[in-house]
């Protein structure tokens, strides 16, 4: 009889929490209340003030009204981006950096021409030239010891051939000091990303020459930074000048007077740029890395490799 009782009261206690839960029914968890389990059926006034929750996630999250949005706000960086679409980027190249040094005592040209490497002796001219393979640079040598280096492509690189050239000409004999290097010249070169109309840009400034019949560009001469550049229709921009920072400046200082005369663009100038756009790689956004293995070459293997230093 008492295992009857207990087993009708089990029941009944089910029975009565499953109508409790039909009344008060289960609702989901909102984005306010994620992580904190609701309180079904119990107010906040029956409860201890210290047992109701205080977090910011217990409230109830107030619906954030929308903020207009103005259109030149909206416009603002797509307006940016079309700017720097269109901001053309102009590519100096550096062809030719001319040297100069003394190695401060007299040279025998017939000795360096005898016993010298890579050597020309040029009778006519008093001078021997040497090269180099690294790097690629040719010297020009006087007997008084004066050498000038031409060939180089960076002011760094034209300071290392000099040197070089002068530890070619001390492991000859001589008593070489290297004194008074300098660079005389920079031969660099760029393209403006239009066509320019010299005529009419040589008639507004008078520091342009415009001869035709003895050159097919246009001569500028800048006296500050001192350069001379030399303007073709093509839009094509020969400048020499005393350093590579000078030709920087030089291309700057000429790009607001030649944009004043530059060409309209024909369709097929719109084709090869809208073609070099899509060719131009996308920027890196990590440095590559490589392995370097440590190679052991044999006696006989390092026999058979050829002189890598030959040339210097």
């Amino acid at each position: 009889m008492a295992v009857l009782d207990r087993t009708t009261l089990f029941q009944q206690a089910v029975v009565d929490m499953a109508t409790l839960i039909q009344e008060n029914g289960i609702k989901g968890l909102s984005k306010g209340t994620h992580g904190v389990v609701a309180n079904h059926g119990i107010s906040a006034h029956s409860v201890a003030s210290h047992m109701v929750p205080d977090h910011e996630y217990c409230e109830t999250p107030q619906p954030q009204e929308p903020q207009p949005c103005s259109k030149a706000g909206g416009d603002a960086p797509m307006e940016a981006a079309e700017e720097e679409e269109e901001t053309p980027e102009i590519d100096i190249m550096i062809n030719n950096v001319v040297c100069s040094f003394s190695v401060k005592c007299h040279l025998n040209l017939r000795q360096i021409a005898l016993n010298g490497v890579n050597v020309e002796f040029r009778r006519e001219n008093g001078m021997v030239t040497m090269k180099l393979r690294r790097p690629y640079t040719t010297a020009s040598i006087w007997s008084s010891g004066r050498v000038t280096c031409t060939g180089a492509t960076s002011e760094d690189q034209a300071k290392v051939a000099a040197r070089r050239y002068a530890r070619a000409l001390q492991k000859l004999g001589f008593q070489v000091r290297f004194q008074n290097f300098r660079v005389v010249n920079v031969l660099g070169t760029c393209r403006m990303p239009f066509g320019i109309r010299i005529i009419a840009f040589s008639k507004k400034y008078k520091e342009a020459d415009y001869e035709p019949e003895l050159h097919p560009g246009v001569t500028y001469k800048l006296f500050n930074p001192k350069a001379t550049l030399k303007i073709f229709s093509t839009g094509g921009v020969t400048i020499t000048a005393r350093s590579v920072n000078d030709v920087q400046s030089a291309v700057e200082r000429i790009f607001p007077l030649v944009y004043e005369f530059r060409k309209p663009r024909t369709p097929a100038d719109e084709e090869m740029l809208r073609q070099r756009r899509a060719a131009r790689p996308p920027p890196a956004t990590a440095p590559l890395t490589t392995d370097l293995c440590l190679v052991t070459l044999s006696d006989d293997e390092a026999k058979a490799e050829p002189d890598a230093d030959a040339w210097e």
